[in-house]
């Protein structure tokens, strides 16, 4: 049977105004629910149908929203409301169509007698492996407000981690975006200007003016066969990223790049030592916690790291021997998770390793851009000022060439 969106406003026992939607099947389902819920009905009609242009729908949630919204849960949670009516509310309030849609699923799925980890485990492309489990353990300890409040922590920094290093990505990209565009442009409009002029004098142009004016004849003629080799290359990688092994092989050259290797690696560390402790913490196992980790690790390098630990846990191992292992994380990392493994505070430990390399990534991004500011500038200057250098060298000699 099919349903439909209705509008609804209605008032609490103490005269507060409320609104909003509910899919049902008639008004007196939608009655029925508000009923339910205690809220005396002003009015009930139908939601008019709006043209959606639904390809620019963005059908993801980002880091951010996700955490804003799992801080207001805790709170509404903690401060005593049903779940049902904590969705209800916060569906309400959110901007984003797709966001509010898989809140309102939620919500209805709930209603129905389904868990909050089941209904929200329908969506994994808002509600991750982690946040799914978190609150199965919750749920099933009775402390989901505290999880709630743990897991707003946790995406509150990694999204902090996420910005710094995109953060430290992004200046190199705009720089050389730049200064490319301002060689394209200087050899597709002003060259030929200087070219034409020097032509009309003859004579033998110095060897930096050459090679610049005949750079400017290959791309005005063969800029489709850049464009082309430009795109064969982006598929190329995306092909070779698709698969695991061309992924595994490209994470481990990314993790030797002087300077940025260190910020990746870093990164990698924080984000594993964060999320295996917040799961060990709320009560999730240890195997299954690294299942998780690894999952979401970011890198190939760290995943199969994690993956051989678990294997190795499995077998009867401890979690510090196979990591140290691997080769991928830092002795002290694994010196710090042993000592946790024997005093029986795992959790503690991975989280105060966890805001250690938080730390760590700030200055390791620190330092990266101290050393891309300089190196960007020669790179920008060299590409830029040699063709202008190029360009006036024969301005010098224009004499000679009048002469001749």
């Amino acid at each position: 049977m099919s349903t439909t969106t209705f509008v609804w406003k209605g008032k609490t026992a103490k005269g507060e105004n409320l609104s909003g939607e509910y899919e049902a099947t008639d008004r007196k389902e939608v009655g029925e629910h508000l009923r339910k819920q205690r809220i005396v009905i002003t009015s009930i009609k139908k939601k008019p149908k709006n043209i959606e242009l639904t390809f620019l729908q963005k059908k993801s949630v980002g880091v951010k929203d996700l955490s804003v919204f799992t801080r207001q849960f805790a709170t509404m949670v903690n401060a005593g409301l049903p779940l049902v009516q904590c969705l209800d509310v916060l569906g309400r309030q959110l901007e984003k169509p797709y966001f509010k849609s898989v809140v309102q699923e939620v919500m209805a799925d709930v209603e129905g007698g389904t868990t909050l980890a089941e209904a929200m485990e329908k969506h994994p492309g808002v509600f991750s492996d982690l946040y799914v489990n978190m609150i199965a353990a919750g749920e099933a300890g009775g402390i989901l407000d505290i999880i709630l409040s743990r897991l707003a922590v946790f995406l509150e920094k990694a999204d902090a981690l996420q910005r710094k290093v995109k953060g430290a990505m992004t200046y190199p990209v705009i720089v050389l975006t730049v200064a490319g565009g301002a060689c394209i442009f200087m050899l597709m409009f002003v060259i030929p200007v200087f070219a034409k002029m020097f032509s009309d004098f003859g004579g033998t142009l110095p060897a930096p003016t050459r090679i610049v004016m005949a750079l400017s004849d290959f791309l005005r003629v063969y800029w489709w066969a850049l464009l082309a080799g430009s795109a064969a290359i982006t598929f190329t990688f995306k092909r070779i990223r698709a698969n695991d092994k061309g992924r595994f092989i490209t994470d481990k050259l990314a993790l030797r790049i002087p300077v940025l290797g260190t910020v990746l690696q870093k990164s990698g560390v924080a984000r594993f030592t964060r999320t295996l402790g917040t799961l060990i913490g709320s009560g999730v196992g240890i195997l299954q916690g690294l299942e998780i980790t690894s999952r979401t690790a970011g890198n190939r390098v760290i995943q199969k790291a994690i993956e051989d630990t678990s294997q190795a846990i499995s077998q009867g191992e401890t979690i510090a021997a196979p990591l140290k292992a691997s080769g991928v994380f830092p002795p002290m990392v694994t010196q710090m998770i042993g000592i946790g493994e024997q005093t029986g505070a795992l959790d503690e430990m991975l989280s105060k390793i966890a805001d250690f390399y938080d730390d760590e990534v700030d200055s390791a991004v620190e330092a990266l851009t101290a050393a891309i500011e300089p190196l960007m500038i020669v790179v920008m200057g060299t590409m830029v000022g040699g063709m202008l250098v190029a360009m006036y060298l024969p301005m010098f000699k224009m004499s000679e060439i009048v002469g001749g």
